[in-house]
């Protein structure tokens, strides 16, 4: 879309303000403690609203029933009101401010839930306002040395209304969709947020009419963006949908689909949209009339209180273009998480198996499928990452993590993970920017990570240091990963 486009957008997302309130924006991926204690709270039975689609609103948290009447963990407070104080970011006054510094010794390629910075340096100035029924945010970002050679930002800005329960915004935000800790087979928060329009439900209200009722706590999202001018296929739209459902207590079941569409040299008239809706003319074997590169995903999670800790196991499948109504080409993830809570303080444990290497888990596997596109030959990347699971395609992972809370606050966090990237040795990707670090295994590669972090608050701000050693350097189609990569986040609020 064009600036106009984006202003228009913008423009008609104000007007919704006077229709009715936003009583605060958003919990957003990559919070580790706000995921924990949200979803601890959930598996006990406290709060009923699906957890597995990141951003979260407020208002969802908020207007649980359970929440809001009822709170088996004794601290008195309402889970929405417990989860504000976790981050010293609460909007006392209906604004914010922020200054943040942070910078790497050198990019990583496997990353989680909580993103790890990938630049020599950044300096982000940003501001937000909440004021009744419309949210505001602007954070603007210069980078030193970027690996995507964008020097200036915009991620994490966005302006956002009410309509009745739906929330509509513009802006460039992370997204999560699905269960895993370590990664999301359809989308995640591993490449740089692409600018979109979006929609999605304010609060997880079951459906009134009775027939609908076994549904349970809805939500539904969905967003229109716009990718990188320097792909193989320049300027594609990324059209995203995500239902979730909560049927029976404790567990989760998610619909999810990705479609890369248009750009430059691609049909992108309504007919063809409808045909890439529609999945009319999907294929792997080539063709100029396919009217799209689409991913298709189902995942579950099922959650239980198991004493005074919580237990959730879940699953992801991820298919690639087929036609008819179900995915093929399929990947997979499977996943366990426990709390605990010892030496005073709560634990987060995950273990967790990703295989995007096309069938290979129930079939003969079909490598250079999973993410990757005869038409759209740039793939499934934004700026040089994965849209989806870090390790990207033909690979498997396995890891086990673990995040330590203490009560004053400071985090740590630990993980392990062995993987085997690019398991043919071969990379499909067309890379038309030599400017850009394109995060892709170049080579066939076993390889065995530790990752370590802390976070601590500070009289002035937070820090927030991570490193991670791999057993050797990780073989990229740009050159050769660093063993070992440090980063520090310094961050004060205002």
């Amino acid at each position: 879309m064009s600036l106009k486009h984006w202003a228009l957008v913008g423009g008609a997302v104000a007007c919704l303000g006077a229709q009715s309130a936003l009583s605060a924006p958003w919990v957003n991926p990559g919070d580790a403690k706000a995921r924990h204690e949200l979803q601890k709270r959930v598996d006990r039975g406290d709060a009923s609203l699906t957890t597995s689609t990141w951003p979260i609103m407020w208002p969802a948290i908020n207007a649980s029933s359970k929440v809001a009447n009822a709170d088996s963990s004794g601290s008195g407070a309402p889970l929405g009101v417990r989860l504000s104080r976790l981050k010293a970011n609460d909007f006392a006054n209906g604004s914010r401010g922020v200054v943040r510094v942070s910078g790497a010794s050198a990019p990583r390629l496997v990353q989680g839930f909580e993103p790890a910075v990938q630049n020599d340096g950044e300096l982000t100035l940003g501001y937000e306002l909440q004021q009744g029924h419309w949210a505001f945010g602007v954070n603007v970002t210069g980078v030193a040395d970027p690996e995507d050679d964008e020097s200036f930002r915009l991620d994490g800005s966005y302006l956002a209304g009410t309509l009745g329960n739906l929330v509509i915004g513009v802006g460039a935000i992370d997204r999560w969709w699905g269960p895993g800790w370590q990664s999301s087979l359809i989308l995640s928060n591993n490449a740089r947020p692409v600018p979109s329009v979006w929609v999605n439900r304010k609060t997880d209200a079951e459906p009134e009419t009775s027939w609908l009722k076994w549904i349970g706590p809805w939500n539904f999202t969905a967003f229109v963006g716009q990718l990188e001018k320097e792909r193989a296929v320049s300027e594609p739209a990324l059209i995203g949908m995500r239902f979730t459902m909560r049927p029976v207590e404790g567990l989760d079941i998610g619909l999810s689909r990705t479609i890369m569409f248009a750009g430059e040299g691609r049909p992108n008239n309504g007919s063809a949209l409808w045909d890439a809706l529609t999945g009319r003319d999907n294929s792997q074997d080539g063709g100029d009339n396919d009217p799209g590169n689409q991913l298709g995903s189902i995942d579950l999670r099922y959650g239980f209180a198991f004493g005074d800790q919580t237990v959730g196991l879940y699953a992801q499948m991820m298919g690639e273009d087929e036609a008819g109504s179900f995915p093929g080409k399929k990947s997979w993830l499977f996943g366990l998480d426990w709390t605990t809570s010892l030496f005073g303080s709560d634990q987060q444990w995950f273990a967790e198996y990703v295989n995007t290497l096309a069938d290979d888990f129930l079939g003969d596997s079909l490598p250079n499928i999973s993410y990757e596109h005869f038409n759209y030959r740039t793939g499934y990347r934004y700026y040089g990452r994965n849209m989806a699971a870090s390790v990207d395609g033909d690979a498997i992972a396995t890891t086990l993590g673990v995040y330590h809370f203490l009560p004053q606050g400071m985090t740590f966090s630990a993980s392990l993970t062995y993987a085997e990237l690019n398991r043919d040795g071969v990379s499909r990707a067309v890379r038309p920017n030599p400017e850009v670090n394109y995060v892709i295994p170049a080579l066939g590669q076993e390889l065995l990570l530790a990752d370590f972090g802390v976070k601590t608050p500070l009289p002035a701000g937070e820090l927030s240091l991570n490193v991670q050693v791999a057993d050797d350097r990780i073989e990229l189609v740009g050159g050769k990963l660093d063993r070992v990569a440090a980063s520090a986040t310094w961050q004060y609020q205002f």
